[in-house]
């Protein structure tokens, strides 16, 4: 008998849609859900948590996780990658350097934020490096007339950031951490604050006034909470609107 997201400590943001809060550094992963197929968004702080999301798949859907996007190379969305074998991998254009020659830094940037090193030696020894790479836009059918859209909205949070665009009515929009709720937006030194209010205007657009927007991190929110977040990014970083 399959289980509901809630049982599985997941929340079902609109039909064949949910996501969860995962603990450590509430980072979001996501799942949609097609016919006899699904798309994780994100997979995980370790290979521990990725193998938790695509067993807690499976039991939701009954069907194996098919596909995986990651939304930008942090270790917390990306370190469980590794335990979806089989899977086909998306990120943004311009990533692969990181998943290929970045894997010390990834671990050493887990370590100081409080992944244990044994875990995070393991899953960078185990990074996968993705099989495609969205230079603009992909569409991406997961079968049973299921499909979202992966954008490469522009430099923001990172260089290399991903949005994935589930139609519907509302469509749901999952930001990574172009948009954080539950703390100030995060610029490390791989951010790119001049692009980043382009970015979110961009995803705007892409979700439009009445979308869902999952962040990376903390709540659903709608579009004038990242407008708002918007203007503060602008704001914080002296971008001219």
């Amino acid at each position: 008998m399959r289980l509901t997201w809630e049982e599985l400590g997941w929340e079902r943001v609109a039909p064949g849609v949910g996501r969860r809060r995962l603990p450590g550094w509430d980072c979001t992963a996501g799942l949609v859900v097609g016919d006899g197929a699904a798309l994780m968004i994100d997979a995980g702080s370790s290979l521990a948590e990725g193998a938790r999301l695509c067993a807690e798949a499976r039991a939701l859907t009954g069907a194996r996780v098919t596909h995986v996007a990651l939304t930008h190379p942090h270790f917390d969305h990306v370190f469980g990658a590794a335990a979806f074998a089989g899977v086909e991998i998306f990120a943004a254009d311009g990533s692969a350097e990181v998943y290929e020659r970045g894997r010390e830094e990834l671990c050493a940037d887990a370590v100081r934020n409080g992944l244990g090193a044994r875990a995070a030696e393991e899953a960078a020894d185990t990074l996968v490096r993705p099989r495609h790479f969205v230079r603009d836009t992909r569409e991406l059918e997961l079968a049973g007339g299921v499909g979202v859209r992966l954008v490469r909205t522009g430099e923001g949070h990172t260089a290399h950031d991903l949005v994935v665009v589930v139609p519907g009515d509302p469509a749901v929009v999952f930001c990574g951490d172009l948009v954080e709720e539950s703390g100030e937006p995060q610029a490390g030194p791989d951010a790119v604050p001049s692009r980043w209010p382009a970015a979110l205007d961009r995803l705007l657009a892409l979700g439009g006034e009445d979308a869902l927007y999952v962040p990376g991190h903390g709540s659903v929110v709608n579009a004038g909470f990242v407008r708002s977040q918007r203007d503060a990014l602008a704001g914080r970083f002296g971008v001219s609107p």
